[in-house]
């Protein structure tokens, strides 16, 4: 995702001039007309879906406009939606590729439940949104669109913005399309290339609405296309077009200004990213921060490949990226740096992980830090391959065969990626263990700003190799002993290969305890069967923090990764209406805060919502024994908040 740097002190600055001296550009559409008087209404927040076909470019144009709006200083949350086809079939309801942002002058937390405004380039992408849209909402509809084919593909028997079907809401009929290729009627392209455009014509009109920057937008066309300087310029003349249609066309008499969130971010210089862009980066501090090359075994799967696309960027600062021929080959590529004395890692998603799964349990018993990143998707099998959630958990605590426990961590937000890979990487390398960390297609394709930190600020993750023999024998000479164990972490020493003397055996089968010998002792099985397990449950991670202002709460919501979002906002809802509920959330799944079962304890009712069946809930009724009621969802869509805390209302009120 592209996004903006803020250089200045402060999260936000003065906004930029909002009206830019661009002439109109559509001739005799525009260019005549008198420019009529605008009122100017200001918002706290607004939330706005742009939807159309997967070839309209609706993610591109989502896209600059939340880059704009994380320029402007706006506090924002993203919610991209697409089919998982390349193109599916054009004009269909299954084609339909929708983005939603949520912008405001305050702390916002979800992308928003209703859209207050839809930008409708089909018939399809109308049907397929309209359920969302609240009474009095705005729908942009490019009415060149609306044809007796394209509407009778998805049902309509009259056209909806002629039968009435839509009084509840503000139309706007805008004939994109036709407004497009007359603004490029100079341009020399041909007309279905000029119709491409019409995706930078709304972009433009959703600018002056919602007096965005506009500066960035056409650098970053130019700079897009630079090798196509016709289309480069078109796409700017298509922008600037909607802009001045906003300005001067009588249908939209009002325009909006959104402020600055200025008390939203404490000082510092900010961007917007994503989850799977913070990932990377995070990823890439841990190389820097441990000493290590960094190196990635991946195979390219949806929704995790763009962490193998950034990463594949940035060999300045010793990272390695390797495209395996299959996931089972990517791992083994992985596990193969780790023992060679990399930060390693591997990139997939759920049906990867089980492809995986083997070689999990091979960096289990040899006991080398290796990082599982599982970026959750729909399932099972193929599923919903760009839909999100949350039902790998138990997968990642138990999905080997064995005794194998892996840590796990999760992420709540995007920006939250680049601390949790940090998290994952300090107990990987400490406590010489693969670890799981488990995102998911909300955050991996959501954004929000992100405060840069200091590099000085984060954690120290250098290791000590093995460099010499660490156990005399009886006779009195020295040897290495493998699984010779830190006595407070118990992770084995990890010894680089060629190291002289320290050479030493590894492999699948069993391990003696101390020399790493194959052993077939049963009474050794058992004993490192419990070590490896003593090992990830003594891992140190920080409590778990309750939220509960007025201590008189009876119930806790409890939750864990992207729910975070949703589940704090349907709590701020019902606090604000009097209500009173704790909150808490997990970022280590295993082991679990060493606090956990007393803060469960301390309430009367316990609710766990997750995008799944009630994973965690299992988990948590299982290891505590406390009564964990379920609240999911498996639409491949995250909760909205308003239906999260109608769910919880109801969930107190039946004590």
């Amino acid at each position: 995702m592209t996004s903006q740097v803020s250089s200045s002190s402060s999260a936000t600055a003065e906004p930029p001039a909002q009206e830019p001296s661009h002439p109109p550009v559509i001739g005799d559409v525009l260019g005549e007309q008198r420019k009529p008087v605008k009122e100017t209404r200001r918002l706290d927040r607004v939330i706005i879906r742009f939807a159309g076909d997967s070839g309209d470019g609706m993610q591109l144009t989502g896209d600059r406009f939340t880059s704009e709006t994380a320029s402007f200083g706006n506090d924002l949350s993203t919610l991209p939606n697409f089919p998982a086809e390349i193109r599916a079939p054009a004009g269909t309801l299954p084609g339909v590729s929708s983005f939603q942002l949520h912008f405001a002058d305050h702390d916002i937390l979800t992308p928003g439940d209703a859209p207050d405004v839809l930008v409708a380039m089909n018939p399809a992408a109308l049907k397929a949104n309209i359920a969302d849209l609240p009474r009095g909402a705005e729908i942009i509809v490019n009415t060149d669109e609306f044809t007796k084919r394209a509407m009778a593909k998805v049902g309509y028997a009259a056209s909806p913005l002629d039968d009435g079907s839509l009084e509840a809401y503000a139309v706007h009929p805008v004939p994109l399309t036709t407004l497009t290729v007359e603004a490029l009627k100079d341009s020399g392209l041909a007309r279905k290339d000029a119709e491409r455009a019409k995706n930078m014509f709304a972009l433009g009109l959703l600018s002056w609405m919602y007096h965005r920057p506009t500066e960035g937008t056409e650098s970053f066309l130019r700079k897009k296309f630079a090798k196509k300087p016709d289309i480069a310029e078109a796409n700017v003349t298509a922008f600037r077009a909607g802009w001045n249609f906003g300005e001067t066309t009588e249908d939209f008499a009002v325009n909006y200004e959104v402020q600055p969130a200025s008390s939203a971010f404490p000082a510092g210089t900010y961007r917007n990213i994503s989850g799977n862009l913070a990932l990377a980066y995070g990823l890439v501090a841990a190389g820097q921060r441990s000493e290590l090359p960094l190196f990635l075994g991946s195979y390219p799967i949806t929704p995790a490949s763009d962490i193998l696309h950034e990463l594949s960027r940035h060999k300045n600062f010793g990272v390695r990226t390797f495209q395996a021929e299959d996931e089972i080959a990517a791992i083994g590529a992985a596990l193969g740096a780790a023992f060679g004395g990399s930060l390693a890692l591997t990139t997939t998603s759920g049906p990867g992980v089980a492809l995986k799964s083997e070689t999990i349990g091979l960096a289990v018993s040899l006991e080398l830090p290796l990082l599982i990143i599982d970026i959750q998707r729909g399932g099972p099998s193929t599923g919903l391959p760009t839909k999100t959630e949350q039902s790998d958990l138990l997968q990642a605590m138990y999905g080997r065969n064995g005794e194998a426990p892996v840590p796990v961590v999760a992420p709540c937000t995007p920006a939250d990626c680049f601390d949790a890979a940090l998290e994952a990487a300090r107990i990987a390398l400490t406590y010489r263990t693969p670890v799981m960390l488990l995102s998911d297609g909300y955050l991996a394709n959501g954004s929000e700003p992100w405060r840069i930190p200091d590099v000085e600020d984060l954690p120290d993750l250098r290791v000590r190799f093995a460099t010499a023999p660490n156990h005399t024998a009886a006779d009195g000479s020295e040897d290495f002993w493998p699984y010779l164990r830190d006595p407070e972490t118990l992770a084995r020493p990890w010894a680089v290969p060629g190291t002289p003397g320290l050479e030493h055996r590894i492999g699948g089968i069993e391990k003696q305890d101390g020399t790493g010998n194959i052993s077939y002792d049963p009474a050794n099985h058992d004993f490192m069967t419990r070590t490896r397990q003593a090992k990830i449950d003594g891992i140190q991670v920080p409590d778990v923090v309750v939220d509960d202002p007025s201590g008189a709460a009876r119930t806790l919501v409890i939750g864990w990764g992207s729910t975070y979002g949703p589940i704090t906002a349907a709590v701020r809802r019902i606090r604000r209406e009097g209500g009173t509920i704790a909150q808490a959330h997990l970022r280590h799944l295993n082991p679990f805060p060493a606090n956990l079962g007393e803060v469960l304890r301390a309430y009367d009712k316990v609710v766990v919502p997750e995008m799944n069946l009630g994973q965690l809930a299992h988990l948590l009724r299982a290891k505590y024994l406390v009564d964990a009621h379920s609240y999911t969802q498996v639409t491949g869509l995250p909760f909205k908040s308003e239906q999260l805390a109608k769910a919880l209302v109801e969930e107190s009120a039946n004590d």
